[in-house]
């Protein structure tokens, strides 16, 4: 009954006095009918309950899989379970990053959470500075869905969560286009680093067009009768 109680607490608005995410309060950020199922579980009455932002870390190495419910009965996955203690902790920012940055030396679950808790709740310039980057991340990662599970790499997961409305059973909040944002100079204009590498091999080996003209003047020319 505690752990109903401490969850019920959470989320009860009249008595929230903690940061906002867009005007709410950051545990609302998932539908109802998800946080109902998460606050039910197992998971999270024994693995979820009375953790911070440090124990949450421990807990998240600890993940094998991502998604969002599961079964017949969608339970819900000890992944969107701590996403959702995420919610209710609000760590500060630089955790977040460090969350980031670890999982990318060793934990790339932990990688993916921090992943999906930016895209619920960083501003919209913020969520593609920060997980733009990690489109260079190729590792596989299972996800578990109704009935199976499947396998996908990193850089598919967070393209996902730069280009669809649904992710892990969860609605997202609408991000706007990457161009309106660069319209509005908050943002620079991404070069790909395929594109990158094409530019450097260019420099190296010259410009095209040059190398063409080049050889064009250099041809003989054809004395005239």
């Amino acid at each position: 009954m505690s752990h109903r109680a401490d969850a019920s607490n959470t989320l009860d608005n009249r008595g929230y006095s903690g940061p906002l995410i867009r005007g709410q309060n950051p545990a609302l950020l998932l539908e109802t009918a998800m946080r109902d199922r998460i606050t039910d579980s197992l998971y999270w009455k024994e693995q979820c309950f009375g953790l911070n932002a440090a124990t949450l870390c421990d807990r998240a190495v600890e993940l094998t899989y991502i998604g969002g419910t599961y079964g017949v009965a969608m339970k819900p996955t000890p992944f969107i379970c701590l996403a959702f203690k995420l919610l209710t902790l609000v760590p500060d920012r630089e955790i977040v990053l460090e969350y980031l940055k670890n999982g990318g030396e060793e934990w790339k679950y932990l990688r993916a959470l921090a992943a999906f808790y930016v895209r619920l709740t960083f501003n919209a310039a913020d969520v593609y500075k920060t997980l733009e980057p990690l489109l260079e991340d190729s590792r596989k990662l299972r996800q578990r869905r109704k009935e199976e599970y499947v396998l996908i790499h990193m850089d598919e997961f967070v393209d996902n969560l730069l280009t669809k409305d649904r992710v892990c059973g969860t609605t997202l909040w609408k991000l706007p286009a990457r161009q309106v944002l660069e319209d509005l100079d908050q943002l620079e204009e991404r070069v790909s680093p395929l594109q990158a590498e094409l530019d450097a091999m260019d420099e190296e080996n010259g410009d095209p067009d040059d190398l063409m003209e080049d050889r064009e003047w250099e041809q003989p020319q054809v004395a005239k009768e």
